[in-house]
């Protein structure tokens, strides 16, 4: 199969692409480098630097690749940043996303993937773990942006027979998560622990996340193109609600080092707790996370610890 991966410089764009090259296809990367690395690229893969309004250039693109699949990892991922600037977060998510969609259906794509967002678009859910059929209030541009680009998905399904899935992600970590970039929590507190330096938890730490390792992220997008479904929407996550607290004291015990629990003040308006519900994509796809928070905490801090300057 031949599969263009957008954002495959990224973060989980650039893990997708690994796995899909190891697996014996011919994969295409997409990728402005605004986030993404030159050094994640997969030496394997052919890459097109440019960014995803650039409608003219990715129209080029797939003409000329003719992609029978595409994973749709490329997004502006800063809810901070999508408040300080509304207006570029919905140029690249909502125009990027159906510039994207547009290509797919004139080159007869067979399905396009699409990575969308759990929390920001359930926000403090009152059903824990949440599923996907709780109702979506996003309260950020940056939620806003993905379920406006979800729902121009099943506009162009409706219209045009566009075959999509959506992958509405958890908290995702792992190697090679940029700690001042995307700016999970795990990579900024990774950085600071190998640079023995002090990580502080924001107010009391009792807020709790749904932490997702970015492997089982890429199994995720797999077994989606594999979905026979015209069109689907599936959580990607743990079901497993765990506070900052227990994350940091588990990166402490990993790391080997003696750091103490320091405390600041609490951010106005942040979510206080997050679980995904994925026993649909669990009967549907038959996926099912497989690493474990601790073992994917070690894997996570070693790979910053042998990465440090």
């Amino acid at each position: 199969m031949k599969i263009i991966v957008t954002g495959g410089a990224g973060f989980i764009g650039s893990h997708i692409v690994d796995k899909l090259i190891n697996q014996k296809n011919k994969v295409v990367i997409i990728d402005d480098l605004s986030t993404g690395k030159k050094e994640n690229i997969n030496k394997s893969a052919k890459f097109y630097k440019t960014n995803l309004q650039n409608s003219k250039e990715l129209d080029k693109i797939f003409k000329t690749e003719k992609p029978d699949f595409v994973l749709h990892q490329g997004a502006h991922a800063s809810v901070r940043e999508s408040v300080e600037d509304p207006v570029f977060d919905a140029q690249t998510n909502i125009l990027g996303t159906i510039n994207i969609a547009t290509c797919c259906i004139k080159y007869k794509v067979k399905r396009l993937i699409f990575s969308s967002t759990g929390g920001a678009l359930y926000g403090d859910a009152t059903i824990l773990p949440t599923p996907e059929t709780y109702p979506a209030k996003p309260v950020s541009p940056y939620g806003v942006s993905k379920l406006s680009a979800e729902q121009y998905l099943y506009c162009f399904n409706f219209i045009n027979k566009l075959k999509y899935t959506i992958l509405r992600y958890a908290n995702v970590y792992g190697p090679r998560q940029d700690p001042f970039g995307e700016a999970g929590v795990v990579a900024i507190f990774c950085q600071k622990i190998v640079n023995n330096e002090q990580p502080v938890i924001n107010g009391a730490g009792q807020q709790t996340r749904d932490f997702v390792y970015v492997g089982d992220v890429v199994n995720a997008n797999l077994k989606a193109l594999k979905n026979s479904s015209p069109q689907n929407i599936f959580n990607v996550g743990t079901g497993a609600q765990n506070s900052i607290n227990k994350m940091f004291q588990i990166l402490v015990k990993v790391s080997g080092k003696k750091i103490k629990e320091v405390h600041g003040t609490a951010m106005q308006g942040e979510q206080k707790t997050s679980a995904l519900d994925y026993s649909k994509i669990k009967k549907k796809l038959n996926w099912n996370p497989q690493v474990k928070l601790e073992d994917g905490l070690r894997e996570t801090y070693q790979w910053f610890f042998e990465h440090s300057k």
